[in-house]
């Protein structure tokens, strides 16, 4: 069962990201008390400067550029919290958000969950609210997995020792290593609730890799979709007929 006074380790990914600093005050400012911030620094040369007020309050990770998912695995490394939560150096947590969603999960007696969200602009201005895709239960989530990802990674928050079961990121993937790490926990047979408040702002701007990337992203969602479809459709199969 999840505790209040639990820690949570936030790890955010920096590569080179305008907004890092408002992602910093985001977490900073988290309700939550028992926090620890690592940020990884995936081999940077842009926005530094931008970290240095905040290095008395987080942990400092630097690396060679290796992408995001070699990016979140340096920080699980070192990590000594008994819950992770990702935070991408362009997004915001609304200041509940660690309180709200670890008192959600001890309700439903969760060691991993996914929330709301909300899209922001590149100044933070609100796009639409509670955009995300609501799925009532792990059964209907592995359904939709099937043919897409419908998780914000800054929006899960996990149990770390998941992590010795189901291993870390997929450092292959660019794009969809959040997508493959997903679908690995709910084929473990963790239970995976969605929480229908908005506890994350999402940025949209012409800088994110989903843009700039657009086509590669589609190509990489594509195989790692094929790479999972014939387990989730059995799993799905099995949780039918259970019923």
């Amino acid at each position: 069962m999840a505790l209040l006074e639990d820690k949570i380790s936030i790890v955010i990914p920096f590569y080179n990201c305008r907004y890092v600093d408002q992602a910093l005050q985001s977490a900073i400012a988290q309700t939550y008390a028992n926090v620890e911030i690592i940020v990884v620094d995936d081999g940077s040369s842009s926005f530094k400067e931008r970290i240095l007020p905040y290095r008395a309050r987080v942990r400092y990770v630097e690396k060679d550029n290796g992408g995001t998912a070699s990016a979140l695995n340096a920080g699980i490394d070192v990590a000594t919290g008994k819950y992770f939560a990702w935070l991408s150096s362009d997004d915001l947590y609304r200041p509940e958000r660690l309180a709200k969603q670890l008192a959600f999960m001890n309700r439903r007696r969760a060691v991993v969950s996914f929330a709301n969200y909300d899209y922001i602009d590149a100044r933070g201005k609100v796009l639409g609210r509670d955009v995300g895709v609501r799925l009532n239960d792990t059964a209907a989530l592995c359904r939709y997995f099937i043919s897409g990802c419908p998780v914000n990674g800054c929006t899960v928050l996990v149990r770390s020792d998941i992590f010795e079961r189901v291993g870390l990121f997929d450092q292959t993937l660019r794009f969809t290593h959040d997508y493959d790490l997903w679908v690995r926990i709910v084929l473990a047979g963790y239970e995976f609730p969605f929480m229908a408040e908005s506890l994350v702002m999402y940025r949209v701007h012409n800088e994110m890799t989903s843009k700039v990337c657009e086509s590669l992203v589609a190509a990489e969602s594509e195989m790692a979709i094929r790479r999972h479809q014939g387990r989730l459709t059995a799993f799905v199969d099995a949780m039918d007929g259970a019923r």
